[in-house]
């Protein structure tokens, strides 16, 4: 593989991840207003890096937080679920994060300490992929699509439907990438 490409695919695999993990702070909003403008002929994946852009240019921090808390965490829980295992077995803690923890064991990838998210979160999953840059193998493309068109729809999310709609064409590409 082309290792230029594969930094490229490892760093959207960590911004993604950090966005999901926690609300932006001001340096990753910093970022996302430095991303450069499309080129001439814009590709739909150089639209969506601008609507990230422009997004993170109209966002403000405490909006983030509250946004992201809404989405996320809320009052016993947000209106997402960023568990895998919740959209592949309809509940928590089952099979499907078992699996997980057996092939991130196999990978050699573990649990970060102090980490109180399971393995399945979609944030953990996507910086196991920006660690490996391969096939995700607890979280398979439908279910990583699903994720990011309910995040765009979700009624709370602003700023996120920006990232949902990133991770969503990312993972077309990379599933194009890999089946190369």
């Amino acid at each position: 593989m082309n290792t230029d490409t594969d930094a490229a695919r490892a760093n959207v695999y960590s911004l993604l991840a950090v966005l999901l993990a926690t609300a932006p702070t001001a340096d990753i909003l910093d970022l996302l207003r430095r991303i450069d403008d499309p080129p001439a002929s814009p590709n739909r994946m150089a639209n969506v890096w601008q609507q990230l852009k422009s997004a993170g240019e109209k966002a403000h921090l405490s909006q983030l937080d509250e946004e992201y808390h809404r989405l996320f965490v809320g009052l016993g829980r947000g209106e997402l679920i960023p568990y895998g295992s919740w959209y592949q077995a309809g509940f928590l803690m089952g099979k499907p994060l078992a699996r997980l923890r057996s092939d991130l064991a196999t990978l050699g990838i573990e649990r970060r300490p102090g980490i109180k998210e399971t393995e399945d979160h979609a944030a953990a999953l996507l910086e196991s992929m920006a660690i490996i840059c391969g096939p995700p193998d607890g979280f398979d493309a439908e279910t990583q699509r699903n994720f990011f068109n309910d995040l765009q729809q979700a009624p709370a999310a602003r700023f996120y439907r920006a990232v949902g709609t990133l991770g969503e064409v990312f993972l077309e590409l990379e599933k194009t990438y890999l089946d190369l």
